[in-house]
């Protein structure tokens, strides 16, 4: 499965049935609630990187990417958008770009 297929599917499970659908669960919560989990899958990769265990990290840097994409499609921001985003970014040095944000 590719990123992309993980976001398209995340936006098809957007208005299914929160009781048969984890994605439509968190979705129906809103955009704090999903923002929140997105935090606490976060801290959980952090803690794993840390920690050493590349076993549990993989496990918790994918949840990280789905809550990440669950978060952006609560506030309506595609994958695309972040892709493009990235792209426009291309070939300028982080601390340029970063310097640029300030």
């Amino acid at each position: 499965m590719t990123l992309q297929d993980l976001a398209d599917l995340i936006v098809a499970r957007k208005d299914a049935d929160p009781d048969s659908s984890w994605t439509a669960k968190l979705l129906s919560k809103g955009p704090e609630k999903c923002a929140e989990k997105f935090g606490e899958e976060a801290i959980e990769a952090i803690i794993e990187a840390v920690k050493g265990d590349n076993d549990k990290l993989t496990s918790e840097a994918a949840d990280v990417l789905y809550h990440l994409l669950v978060m952006l499609t609560a506030r309506g921001v595609t994958l695309d958008a972040v892709m493009d985003e990235l792209a426009r970014r291309q070939g300028t040095s982080g601390i340029v770009e970063k310097a640029s944000r300030d």
